[in-house]
């Protein structure tokens, strides 16, 4: 249901229900049945809500958008400055893991096809990866094709 709908059904049940359920969803706060009880002028118990398909539905509704809006900001829910702080340094640590991973897979890659075309095996290696022109693209953006400048040898003088 769009948000269009959504505000059409739920002022037809309740106008108030869906200011509060608004105001909840605007300051970030945890929306539950409990909660809108506690602010609702009439409804004065969380099982007005949770008895009533309609209100049920719509307090089900706001909980979906709720979830939506916190993982669009990538954040579980309102935090305090540390914790938004501790977050933060949480992924600071962990971009550096994951750049460091890059590195050293990108590093053992080109190893390997170094090893490869030493042995003989490169023109296999690149005609497996023909069909992965994106996938080579990929892999020389990261740096891990090896750079090397081919001379040409000498002809063999028939015996």
């Amino acid at each position: 249901m769009d948000n269009d709908s959504l505000q059409q059904a739920t002022s037809a049940c309740d106008p108030e229900m869906r200011r509060v359920l608004e105001d909840l969803l605007s300051r970030d706060e945890d929306i539950t049945a409990r909660a809108v009880a506690r602010l609702h002028p009439q409804i004065k118990a969380a099982s007005s809500i949770t008895r009533s398909k309609e209100r049920s539905r719509m307090l089900a509704q706001y909980q979906e958008r709720q979830a939506e809006f916190r993982r669009w900001r990538g954040r579980p829910g309102k935090l305090s400055g540390d914790a938004a702080a501790s977050a933060l340094a949480d992924r600071d640590v962990r971009i550096a893991e994951l750049e460091s991973q890059v590195a050293l897979l990108t590093a053992s890659h080109v190893a390997m096809i170094r090893a490869v075309g030493e042995l003989g095996g490169f023109s296999k290696w690149a005609q497996f990866y023909e069909s992965y022109s994106g996938s080579r693209d990929q892999l020389a953006q990261l740096g891990a094709l090896p750079e090397a400048t081919v001379e040409s040898l000498p002809q063999r003088r028939p015996k």
